[in-house]
C-alpha cells in the first residue's frame, strides 16, 4: 500500500480547526442531541425522567442515586436501528458507603460509573449511559435553574468579567419603594388591544440584572433587601446557581456550548460577581462606622485587627483580608494608625500575585476606601505626618 501524499497547508489548518477542542464539544453536543431525539417518544420521556432523579439528587446532594435503564434503545440516529438492554444491567445504583469512606461526592461517583457504562462492549448499554449523562446534564442546566431576563453587561476597567449592566432604555425607573413592591406604570399597557397595565415586581436597579430576584444592592451599593443576612442569602443562591452550571460541565463538557447554558452563564456571572463586590463594599462601610463609633467611646486602646471583606473572583467566593492596626495591649487608638496600617496593606496587595488583577483592584479599592475615611477624621494627630 502506497502512502499518501502529504496535504496541502490549506488542508492542514482546516483539520486543526475541526480537531479543535470547541469544535470537538460541539460535535459530541450535536451528536447526542440527534441519538436522543431519534428515540420514541416514551423512551425519551423514560430517561427524562430518571435523568431529572438524577439531577435532583445531585443538587440535594444525596449520598446514593438510582437510575434505570430503558428496555431498549435506537442506536444509530440514520439507521434508526434499536438494541434492547439485557435486563441484568439495566438497573444501576451510584454512590454507597465505600464511596462516603474515600470522601468521593455523588457527582464523581456518577461520572465514573457512567464512564464506566460508556465503555461497555455492548453498544446498547453505552449508548443508554451517554443518552442519561446528556440527559441529567441537560436538566441540570434547563429544568432546575431558573430562567432569567436578556441582560447586557460591560467590563469596567481592569476586569474580564462583564459586570456591569448596561443601562436599558426601556427599563423603567420607580419611585422610592420596597425591593418586593409591584410598580404601577401608566401607559404601559396596549390600550388597542386590552392588555392592561404593566406590573413591575422589582426596583429598576434590581431590573438591570439576570435574576432581579436575587439583586440586593444597587449601582450606589445601597441595600436594596432588610438585612445584610439576606443579602447573604441571594449571594449563597447565586453561588449555588453557579455551582449546578459547573456540576452539568463536569458531568457532560459539551454543555459549555448549549446556547442556554451560555445564557445563564453569562447572566448569573456577572450578577455573583457584581453583587459579591457590592456587599463587600457595603460591609467595609459598616465597618468603618464601627471603628469610629467605638474610637469616640474610646473602646480601642487594647488592640485592633480588621477583617475586611472582599469577593474572589476566582473562587466566586466572598473572603477576609486581616489587617493588624494596633497590637494587643494598652495603646491609645488614633486614627492614623489606621492609615498607616492601610497604606502597609496596600503595597502587600499590589504585590500579592495570588490574586487576579480584577479582585485585587477591587481589594484595593476597599483598603483604600479604608485609609480614606479615616485619613479625613478631624482627630487623626498624624494626618500631617503620615
Amino acid at each position: 500500500m502506497s502512502p499518501k501524499a502529504p496535504k496541502s497547508s490549506s488542508s492542514q489548518s482546516k483539520l486543526t480547526n475541526s480537531d479543535s477542542p470547541v469544535s470537538y464539544l460541539v460535535q459530541e453536543y450535536t451528536r447526542w442531541q440527534l441519538v436522543f431525539d431519534a428515540q420514541p417518544t416514551l423512551i425519551q420521556r423514560f430517561i427524562e425522567a430518571q435523568a431529572l432523579n438524577l439531577a435532583n439528587a445531585l443538587i440535594q446532594p444525596a449520598a446514593q442515586a438510582h437510575f434505570t435503564m430503558p428496555d431498549r434503545i435506537v442506536t444509530d440516529a440514520s439507521s434508526m436501528a434499536e438494541m434492547t438492554i439485557p435486563y441484568d444491567q439495566r438497573e444501576q445504583v451510584v454512590g454507597g458507603l465505600m464511596d462516603r469512606l474515600i470522601r468521593t461526592g455523588l457527582n464523581m461517583a456518577l461520572r465514573q460509573r457512567l464512564d464506566e457504562l460508556e465503555g461497555s462492549s455492548h453498544a446498547g448499554v453505552a449508548i443508554s449511559a451517554g443518552l442519561l449523562r446528556f440527559a441529567t446534564a441537560s436538566a441540570l442546566v434547563h429544568d432546575l435553574l431558573p430562567s432569567g431576563r436578556s441582560v447586557e453587561y460591560q467590563s469596567a476597567e481592569g476586569d474580564e468579567i462583564p459586570t456591569l449592566p448596561v443601562p436599558d432604555e426601556q427599563v423603567v425607573d420607580s419611585a422610592i419603594t420596597a425591593a418586593t413592591d409591584a410598580i404601577f406604570n401608566e401607559g404601559s399597557g396596549d390600550q388597542e388591544t386590552g392588555r392592561g397595565e404593566l406590573l413591575v415586581p422589582y426596583v429598576a436597579a434590581a431590573r438591570r440584572f439576570f435574576l432581579p430576584q436575587w439583586v440586593a444592592f444597587d449601582d450606589q451599593d445601597q441595600i436594596l433587601v432588610n438585612s445584610i443576612s439576606e443579602a447573604e442569602t441571594h449571594l449563597a443562591s447565586m453561588q449555588r446557581f453557579i455551582r449546578l452550571l459547573h456540576a452539568a460541565v463536569g458531568l457532560a463538557p459539551y454543555m459549555v456550548t448549549d446556547n442556554v447554558y451560555q445564557q445563564k452563564r453569562y447572566g448569573m456571572l456577572g450578577q455573583l460577581v457584581n453583587q459579591g463586590r457590592a456587599l463587600a463594599r457595603f460591609q467595609t462601610r459598616e465597618i468603618i462606622a464601627t471603628v469610629k463609633r467605638r474610637a469616640s467611646a474610646d473602646d480601642l486602646n487594647r488592640g485592633l485587627s480588621l477583617s475586611l471583606p472582599y469577593f474572589d473572583d476566582q473562587t466566586l467566593d466572598m473572603k477576609v483580608h486581616n489587617i493588624d492596626v494596633i497590637p494587643a495591649g494598652r495603646i491609645m487608638f488614633v486614627p492614623g494608625l489606621i492609615v498607616v496600617a492601610a497604606r502597609k496593606e496596600l503595597a502587600k496587595v499590589e504585590q500579592d500575585t495570588r490574586l487576579d488583577r480584577a479582585t485585587r483592584k477591587h481589594l484595593l479599592a476597599e483598603i483604600q476606601m479604608l485609609a480614606t475615611a479615616f485619613w479625613s477624621t478631624p482627630q487623626n494627630k498624624y494626618s500631617q505626618k503620615v
